[in-house]
């Protein structure tokens, strides 16, 4: 019913999988990608078990460098894993620099639900925790820069009882030193895109273009007549990557966004095997001098892959919509 866009080039393998990972490792994916000091660097989601047997046992945030952005060397261990007792386990990183400092937020299972949180890392290894969400909320990514002197985030509450529906949407939010957040407001709704009916969030963070910022978002439509699709006796979503342009000065002003799904699961290597097939989910985003974009993003929650395209072509697909 979808395709992928026409602007957007695919590189013709995925750039990471478990094979490429020094120890245990069954799905890689959803990974944060910052280009710093001229090298690129990788934090990604990677569940272990028994890939064969299909069974998972948990699951940790590795690390990865590159001096091209397609060839990736793993670091030998994993990052160290974050202090208190209120965090079970991380996952879902996107990484964001910040005056100088690199940034990590991510999705935490905690004791008392699921939670989104922001942590620093002066080395990649280890992270230490700024600030979490109360449940329930995830998928945040912080903005390069500070926007009237206050840090911006988007974010995806999941409020399963005030819309009625699991029916989840984008905002944004802003905090003058990470920890306390306020001036909440709706930024994406559901009802707003049309290759969606379940939820939309936030996917890589955004980059500054001179049109406003060039923003990744993640929709889902669901199903209920499909059944088994994957590992799981049953999966009745999919998942597209779509783009829209926000407005520099208040991000919560969209200025065009696309119609269509930008990226979908559409290539042999990004189904086969696929632990969650048709998802597509963007956690990282580079924009290159030349004006070329890098786009990594997990697929069917298996591999990491790499789209490219030219920063002009996605900026003229969003306002083109506007025509």
């Amino acid at each position: 019913m979808y395709k992928t866009s026409d602007v957007i080039k695919k590189y013709p393998f995925p750039v990471l999988t478990r094979k490429d990972v020094p120890y245990n490792s069954c799905l890689v994916f959803n990974a944060g990608v910052i280009k710093h000091n001229g090298k690129y660097v990788m934090m990604f989601r990677n569940d272990y078990g028994d890939f064969d047997a299909q069974k998972l046992d948990g699951t940790n945030i590795g690390i990865a460098t590159s001096d091209d952005g397609i060839k990736w060397e793993v670091s030998p261990l994993p990052v160290n894993k974050i202090e208190g007792k209120e965090i079970k386990r991380i996952y879902d990183p996107r990484i964001t620099e910040i005056d100088g400092r690199c940034y990590v937020c991510f999705a935490a299972d905690t004791a008392h639900g699921l939670r989104g949180g922001i942590g620093v890392t002066e080395d990649f290894e280890n992270i230490e925790v700024i600030s979490l969400t109360v449940p329930d909320n995830r998928n945040l990514v912080l903005f390069p820069e500070k926007i009237g002197g206050n840090f911006i985030r988007y974010e995806r509450p999941m409020p399963v009882y005030s819309r009625g529906i699991d029916r989840f949407d984008m905002w944004i939010g802003e905090s003058p030193d990470l920890i306390y957040w306020g001036k909440n407001r709706l930024v994406l709704a559901v009802e707003d895109v049309s290759f969606a009916n379940n939820k939309v969030g936030p996917a890589a963070p955004p980059v500054r273009t001179e049109k406003g910022w060039l923003t990744l978002f993640h929709a889902v439509i669901l199903d209920k007549s499909k059944g088994k699709n994957g590992w799981e006796e049953k999966w009745q979503k999919e998942y597209f990557a779509g783009i829209m342009l926000t407005d520099l000065e208040d991000p919560s002003i969209i200025k065009g966004i696309y119609n269509d799904p930008l990226i979908v699961c559409d290539r042999d290597y990004e189904l086969k095997n696929g632990f969650r097939k048709d998802a597509i989910f963007p956690c990282g985003m580079i924009l290159e001098d030349s004006g070329e974009v890098k786009i990594y993003y997990g697929a069917s929650d298996t591999v990491t892959c790499l789209a490219t395209a030219d920063v002009n072509d996605l900026i003229r697909l969003c306002l083109d919509a506007l025509l």
